[in-house]
């Protein structure tokens, strides 16, 4: 049976044949932050999928990954396309580098991961916090509950973790 949830109003399915993202939502739900890791290359992949994008490689093992990193970019949404994130707005997405495996297997590239910027407790943040986030921002990953089998991941801004003076933004009104 698919798993389906509630998140805002909107219905999130994951059907039976998607292996893949059924197991790494299942992670996120008991709160791991999980990667798959290819036989061949040895190397970590995100998103989620049924070869590594190196080696072809169909066999992967899934790894724990510490769910911390730098935003790389991000954009803040004055204009919701989903009514359930009207009363939201603005909000931030961001994307971000992982720590983990960044420069490989090139200097230039990284695991990134998109997710809405929220507090700890898994609401959005006020206007005023996403004024001082930018390109640099440490966060790490939280998680929000959509069925017990069944969570989203999402950035929050990483207090234990030294932040840069100011953070590059784009420029301000």
């Amino acid at each position: 049976m698919p798993i389906e949830g509630d998140y805002m109003g909107m219905i999130l399915t994951i059907e039976d044949l998607d292996s893949e993202n059924r197991d790494f939502f299942r992670y996120c739900s008991k709160k791991e932050f999980r990667l798959q890791r290819g036989k061949q290359s040895g190397l970590l992949r995100y998103p989620p999928t049924t070869a590594c994008p190196w080696t072809r490689d169909r066999e992967s093992e899934w790894i724990p990954v510490e769910g911390k990193g730098t935003v790389h970019s991000y954009v803040e949404v004055h204009h919701p396309i989903q009514p359930s994130f009207k009363d939201k707005v603005p909000y931030m997405i961001i994307l971000a580098d992982l720590d983990t495996q960044k420069g490989q297997p090139t200097e230039h590239e990284a695991l990134r991961v998109a997710g809405n910027l929220m507090t700890e407790d898994g609401e959005f943040v006020s206007p005023e916090i996403i004024k001082t986030v930018g390109i640099g921002t440490r966060v790490k990953l939280i998680y929000v509950r959509v069925t017990n089998e069944f969570a989203l991941p999402h950035w929050t801004i990483d207090e234990s973790a030294e932040q840069p003076f100011e953070p590059w933004r784009y420029p301000q009104e």
